[in-house]
């Protein structure tokens, strides 16, 4: 049984700059860090689309997170988490028959507990819900259409069908080979990704789905979307769209732990994307974010740390 979720209201009459959908877990991970055993843990969430959603939502943006949890301590926890940040969550619904997921990080390693999800039971049913009207991004990833073929379906409507008329449409590739079967992840997050206006996606990820070795020949294979950001770890992250070719280096960056650091560059471009900022200028703020995130252990810990609600492309 789904209900719709309470959470913290947002003044109806202004549309959400940002909506993002898709599951978010509780995380498990050792404490201090190391393999798992008997003893201190740590107890966390963790969800590309809510990660991308807290950090903005620290910047000050007026961000929806869309999802389902289970009627269970673990959903209680995840939705508190996320709508402690500023994030509403009035749009998160809650399965009393699916349990939330559970994700258990140790050293060199991430165990999943995710099948039969609460959030692998949601339908393309969420984009008819009026609050939607007006938001000016609509935040999608990978991960998404891998959980069940209803989500699948949510995923590829939102994109062919564009719900949230006006907004523009974002896609991060975000592949995760664990939720494929073999040589289904290619073709999929393919086709998804060219139906997008911003389409982010790692280097050495697009290498490994589609045989793309450099940022030119991944623009090659998706020409498609007006604007392509390839992200490759401590190089830069480079971009193709109205602007032409863009790159801008990594800058120097503490890492103590590498896990968010892509949900919080795809905030930091988005933020600047809501700013119409340049193209350098949103990867620069990209960059910033990303820095903020590793250092830190966990997703969002650095986020909900920070004071600095500006998050400007300067660290």
């Amino acid at each position: 049984m789904m209900t719709e979720a309470t959470g913290p209201a947002r003044a109806r009459q202004q549309p959400f700059d940002v909506v993002t959908a898709g599951e978010t877990m509780a995380v498990i991970a050792p404490d201090p860090p190391g393999l798992l055993a008997p003893g201190p843990v740590h107890l966390d969430v963790g969800g590309a689309e809510s990660n991308v959603a807290t950090w903005l939502a620290c910047a000050g943006r007026r961000v929806a997170w869309v999802s389902s949890l289970g009627a269970d301590p673990l959903g209680r926890i995840v939705r508190d988490r996320v709508a402690g940040a500023g994030v509403d969550v009035s749009l998160t619904g809650t399965d009393s028959q699916a349990p939330t997921g559970l994700y258990v990080r140790e050293q060199g390693s991430v165990a999943y507990y995710r099948k039969g999800s609460a959030a692998s039971r949601m339908t393309a049913e969420i984009w008819d819900h009026p609050a939607l009207r007006g938001a000016r991004v609509v935040h999608l990833t990978g991960i998404t259409p891998a959980l069940s073929p209803s989500c699948h379906d949510l995923v590829r409507l939102a994109l062919e069908r564009r719900p949230v008329a006006g907004a523009v449409y974002t896609f991060d590739v975000n592949h995760r080979a664990a939720l494929w079967r073999p040589g289904e992840a290619a073709e999929t997050l393919a086709a998804l990704a060219r139906r997008a206006d911003v389409v982010f996606t790692g280097r050495d990820e697009a290498e490994a789905l589609w045989g793309t070795p450099d940022p030119d020949s991944i623009r090659a294979l998706l020409p498609e979307p007006p604007v392509l950001v390839v992200k490759d770890a401590h190089v830069g992250a480079t971009a193709f769209g109205p602007a032409g070719r863009v790159h801008v280096p990594t800058p120097p960056a503490r890492v103590v732990d590498p896990v968010g650091a892509g949900d919080a560059f795809a905030a930091g471009y988005l933020h600047g994307l809501l700013d119409d900022a340049g193209e350098e200028e949103r990867l620069r703020r990209g960059h910033a974010l990303a820095a903020r995130a590793i250092s830190a252990v966990g997703d969002i810990t650095a986020a909900l740390a920070s004071t600095d609600r500006t998050l400007e492309g300067s660290s």
